[in-house]
């Protein structure tokens, strides 16, 4: 045995303390390091720089409804596979994998309950579900959670974030834009307003549609938003792109946002539009 060997052997060694995985955050814009709890805490908002973090259904329900009480409405039936696509795996495994990572149906979810006391129905895309991309599951499920506002006659809110159109569907995807547009006139003849907060991202053929049809668009801070992507548009163009371009607050100063509301503030201002809009059906 050599005297390195000996003198290893000899020093103590405190074993390795387990430590979670998910004890840390780090915020994808300053690059800080947070605390997963302080993270949760402030509403998935970086308490350094003000980033907005992508969050899923179950935690906006909880952030938007009072009480974080609400009642799911049921996940409409759709062909799945209507084209039986298959690139470098089937899509069917797509979707398969999607939601065991999600947990749920697909991209779009609806719930109806109280924003400070006042009905609504409201329904959250879900990127992390391939992407948020819109296909007839979405489609499909932005009908139902227009039904279900006007069946409850209240407003119909929809948290947009999506990358555009679901590939996989082709045409029957595409087909989702005017769907989703006669279904918000719809809502329109009984009365009832329509209200959008797009998060980030919200692009493709999302924003060529629903989202852009709202009664008022509001976006959270810094929220990316277009259709197009910006080196597409640069090299269609030949031209470079203002600074923040498609970003939300270019867009509010160039009159395509009506506000820009941070998260911990869009209760109280979602709250406030439907008593401006909707006072009386929203209370009944």
């Amino acid at each position: 045995m050599s005297w390195l060997d000996r003198v290893r052997q000899s020093i103590p060694f405190i074993a390795k303390r387990e430590t979670p995985d998910n004890l840390w955050h780090k915020c994808p814009s300053c690059g800080q390091m947070v605390f997963m709890k302080e993270w949760e805490e402030n509403l998935s908002v970086c308490p350094k720089c003000g980033h907005h973090g992508r969050i899923g259904p179950a935690a906006r329900f909880a952030q938007v409804f009072d009480a974080a009480t609400y009642t799911l409405l049921p996940r409409p039936t759709v062909r799945e596979d209507p084209l039986k696509f298959r690139d470098t795996k089937p899509y069917a495994a797509r979707i398969k994998a999607a939601r065991a990572a999600t947990a749920e149906n697909d991209a779009l979810v609806n719930a109806r309950g109280m924003i400070e006391g006042l009905k609504a129905v409201v329904g959250v895309q879900d990127f992390a579900f391939m992407g948020g991309s819109m296909g007839m599951g979405v489609g499909a499920a932005f009908l139902a959670g227009v039904e279900a506002a006007i069946a409850d006659h209240c407003p119909y809110i929809i948290f947009t974030a999506a990358g555009g159109a679901r590939m996989q569907e082709g045409i029957l995807s595409l087909m989702q834009m005017p769907r989703t547009t006669v279904a918000i006139a719809r809502l329109h003849e009984a009365g009832l307003p329509y209200i959008v907060v797009m998060t980030d991202p919200t692009t493709g053929g999302v924003t060529a549609s629903y989202a852009m049809l709202g009664d008022v668009q509001i976006a959270e801070p810094n929220a990316l938003i277009g259709f197009a992507g910006q080196r597409v548009i640069e090299s269609t163009i030949r031209e470079k792109l203002p600074e923040g371009f498609q970003r939300a607050e270019y867009l509010l100063d160039h009159g395509m946002l009506d506000m820009v509301v941070r998260r911990h503030d869009l209760r109280a201002m979602l709250a406030q539009l439907i008593g401006y809009l909707a006072p009386e059906k929203a209370a009944a």
